[in-house]
C-alpha cells in the first residue's frame, strides 16, 4: 500500500501493529493487549483524518495509485459478461477511451470511460487516460449504438482532461467534445454517470452529461485542476491547495451547488483500501439510478434531462 503525505501517521501506526502482532507470532511473549490499544488508536487516527480531509487532499486521494480505474469497476460488476467494442469507425481505436456491453445482473449497459494505466508503459498506452477525438467519437459511436438497442447507457468518468496535443487539435478535439455533448442531451436512452476519480474540463464533458450523475466520496469535477489554477493565477504551481479550495470542486459542492445528483460513499481511506466494498456500491447505486429511469418515456427523458441543465447555474439575487 502506498501512502500519501497525509496518511503518515496511519502508516507509522499500520507497522506498529503489524511489527507488534509479529513479535506475538514469532515468540511466547503476550502481545494481544498491545495489539488491540494499536489497533484502537490506528481506527481512531483514520476517522480523524479521513473526517476532515481538505479539498486538495481529496484529489490527492482521487490520483491515489491504487486507486480502481474504469476497467477495474467494469471486470467487477460485469465479470464475464462484458464485451469491449473498438474503434470509432473513422480513424483508430483510441487506447485511452473503453467500452462495450456488460450486464448488472439480467439488466445490460452499455459501459463508456477514460482509461488510466498501472505503470508507466500501460500509462503510455493509454496516454494517461487524455483521450483524443477519436476517442469521444469512438465513445459516441457506442452510445449511438445502445440507442438503437434501448439500452441503457452507463459513463466512468476519470481524465485529467482532453489530449491537448497538435494532432489532437487537428483532428477535431473541441467539435467531438461538442457534438457528444449536444447528442447526449438528446439522447433516447437513460444515461447514468459515475465520477470515479478526476473529472477534468471538457475531457470529462465529453461523456459527462446523464440523467443521473453519481460522483464518488473522493473524487473531483472542476473546468479546471487546481495546479493549472493555480499557475494561471499565481504564475505557480505552489498555491494549489488554495486553488482546490476556491475552485469548489469535491463532490460535496457539487452536491450544494446541484451539478450532480448523488454522493457515492467510499470506504474509509478511499476506495482502494477496500475496492470490493467500492464495487458492490457503485454497483447498486447504478441499478438504484436505472430503477428510476427505466420507465420515463424517451421523450420524457430527453425533457427532463434538458430541463436539469438549463437549470444550472440560475440564481435569484
Amino acid at each position: 500500500m502506498e501512502y500519501l503525505d497525509f496518511e503518515l501517521p496511519i502508516k507509522e501506526l499500520q507497522e506498529q501493529y503489524e511489527k507488534a502482532c509479529q513479535i506475538g507470532e514469532e515468540s511466547d511473549v503476550d502481545v494481544t493487549n498491545t495489539c488491540k490499544q494499536i489497533e484502537k488508536k490506528l481506527n481512531e487516527t483514520k476517522k480523524e483524518i479521513y473526517k476532515n480531509l481538505t479539498p486538495w487532499q481529496r484529489v490527492q486521494l482521487s490520483r491515489h495509485p491504487n486507486r480502481p480505474y474504469t476497467m477495474d469497476y467494469i471486470k467487477a460488476i460485469c465479470g464475464d459478461s462484458f464485451l469491449e467494442m473498438h474503434g470509432d469507425r473513422n480513424f483508430k481505436d483510441d487506447k485511452a477511451m473503453v467500452g462495450g456491453l456488460g450486464k448488472i445482473g439480467d439488466q445490460s449497459y452499455m459501459f463508456v470511460g477514460q482509461q488510466k494505466g498501472y505503470n508507466t508503459k500501460t500509462r503510455q498506452y493509454r496516454n494517461f487516460g487524455m483521450a483524443n477525438p477519436e476517442g469521444y467519437r469512438k465513445a459516441l459511436r457506442l452510445m449511438k449504438s445502445a440507442e438503437k438497442f434501448g439500452v441503457p447507457v452507463v459513463t466512468l468518468v476519470d481524465t485529467p482532461g482532453a489530449f491537448p496535443g497538435l494532432e489532437a487539435e487537428e483532428r477535431g478535439q473541441g467539435e467531438a467534445i461538442a457534438r457528444n455533448i449536444l447528442e447526449m442531451t438528446r439522447l433516447k436512452v437513460p444515461i447514468i454517470v459515475v465520477i470515479i476519480g478526476e473529472g477534468a474540463s471538457g475531457g470529462a464533458l465529453g461523456i459527462g452529461v446523464g440523467d443521473t450523475v453519481l460522483m464518488l466520496e473522493n473524487t473531483w469535477y472542476s473546468v479546471i485542476s487546481p495546479e493549472s489554477c493555480s499557475s494561471i493565477l499565481w504564475r505557480s504551481w505552489e498555491f494549489k491547495e488554495q486553488a482546490a479550495e476556491a475552485l469548489k470542486l469535491t463532490a460535496t459542492d457539487m452536491k450544494k451547488l446541484t451539478l450532480i445528483d448523488e454522493i457515492v460513499k467510499e470506504p474509509l481511506g478511499g476506495a482502494h483500501s477496500d475496492r470490493d466494498t467500492t464495487f458492490i456500491t457503485v454497483a447498486k447505486s447504478i441499478e438504484k439510478a436505472y430503477a428510476k429511469l427505466k420507465d420515463l418515456s424517451p421523450k420524457d427523458l430527453v425533457n427532463e434531462r434538458m430541463e436539469k441543465y438549463s437549470k444550472m447555474g440560475v440564481f435569484k439575487s
